[in-house]
């Protein structure tokens, strides 16, 4: 039977099998244990070990001074070994990462792909660029959350680069306008507080209402203008809920009147999600 031509995936399109990535570590974590096998052993040196987060000095210590651990069981001297090479894996791929991001800072401080050869050593600029590609995929796979299935080929790590762009771009709108509401209701809380003296109160209203007092005056980071929302709109209910169960209108004078009924509107016509 004639054989089908084997054809090659499009460049842009996600692995089937994902690479295997040890990924996040707590790095510092593992050198520990590696330091306290030492310490049981009775390494004489364990001193002179490096820092738990200085990785790679660690790393070599351990390495120069493994015969140290002849005095543990072969179950634990094997343990030992095990930490030593996730660590390295964990190094090489945090090198890639690290080396793509010193790529695209020499690029960006000018370097043409020609200067890039003899430091990536590479023949010839194309390749230094393949090379810078396939590194950046290493980088985006940290800051992706579906990037254990990005190919390591230019196109794919371009078309990854341009997603990212506009999950920004959107993130950006989002804050912004976000930003917006939060300025248009700054003078509506004001205003509610202002008149709050012709506000029939209640324990949960006058809760509410200190709340709102207490973020208005320097509300300035997201968490804050999450909060002021939720205060003033938990205010609002708080004064329907006493004006449902008394049957008695909860304003007293005109001016709190259109006050609550401002708010209310604002809110309203500005939906947000909290």
């Amino acid at each position: 039977m004639p054989r089908h031509p084997h054809k090659s995936p499009a460049p842009t399109k996600p692995l089937l099998k994902p690479p295997s990535r040890l990924g996040k570590l707590d790095a510092p974590a593992l050198v520990g244990e590696l330091r306290q096998l030492h310490e049981d052993a009775e390494d004489p040196d364990v001193e002179r070990m490096p820092a738990n987060d200085e990785v790679y000095g660690a790393l070599l210590y351990t390495e120069k001074h493994a015969a140290a651990l002849r005095t543990l069981t072969a179950e634990r001297q094997k343990k030992a070994s095990l930490k030593r090479v996730r660590l390295w894996e964990f190094l090489r791929e945090r090198a890639e990462i690290h080396q793509a991001r010193a790529v695209a800072d020499a690029r960006e401080a000018g370097a043409a792909w020609l200067e890039l050869v003899p430091v990536l050593a590479v023949k010839v600029p194309s390749a230094a660029y393949n090379k810078a590609k396939r590194l950046r995929a290493a980088a985006l796979m940290d800051e992706m959350s579906d990037a254990d299935r990005l190919r390591r080929t230019p196109e794919a790590v371009k078309e990854a680069e341009h997603r990212i762009a506009r999950d920004k771009q959107a993130e950006e709108r989002a804050k912004e306008t976000a930003r917006r509401r939060h300025h248009l209701l700054v003078p509506v809380a004001q205003r509610l507080l202002d008149n709050r003296d012709g506000l029939v109160l209640d324990e949960d209203v006058e809760y509410w209402l200190d709340e709102v007092a207490e973020v208005l005056p320097h509300c300035t980071t997201a968490i804050q203008m999450v909060s002021l929302r939720r205060y003033v709109l938990a205010s609002l209910r708080a004064l329907a809920k006493l004006e449902h169960r008394t049957a008695r209108p909860v304003t007293t004078t005109h001016e709190a009147h259109l006050a609550r009924s401002a708010a209310a509107e604002f809110l309203t016509d500005q939906p947000h999600r909290t």
